[in-house]
């Protein structure tokens, strides 16, 4: 008889199962996700939450960059848009979530120096 043939035919040895509960597998999975979560979800909220104040709190003569760089001096306030002077007799309309940034106005500034 072949041999590959009684290797095939032996058993396979047989291992222990881990004596471990379901509860400690997850404990590594569980402490993974915490530190995804303070490292990385919650700072992007956080300046999310930053941001959307920021974009409520936009009035006229602040200075705004918007999200394709452009900068610009605002003009006039709607419900969901602003009116931006990007240079002289210049104004466009954009949606208030384009706004990246949102500078002081020149008056805020005077008043800081």
């Amino acid at each position: 008889m072949p041999t590959f043939i009684l290797f095939l035919a032996q058993a396979a040895p047989t291992t222990p199962s881990p004596a471990g509960s379901g509860f400690e597998m997850l404990m590594p999975i569980a402490f993974m996700f915490a530190i995804m979560y303070f490292l990385i979800i919650r700072p992007q909220q956080k300046k999310q939450k930053e941001l959307r104040n920021l974009i409520s709190a936009i009035k006229t003569g602040d200075k705004v960059i918007m999200n394709d760089g452009m900068h610009g001096m605002v003009t006039n306030v709607k419900d969901t848009t602003v009116i931006i002077r990007i240079a002289e007799n210049t104004k466009v309309e954009f949606e208030k979530s384009a706004v990246a940034t949102v500078l002081k106005s020149d008056s805020e500034a005077n008043i800081a120096k």
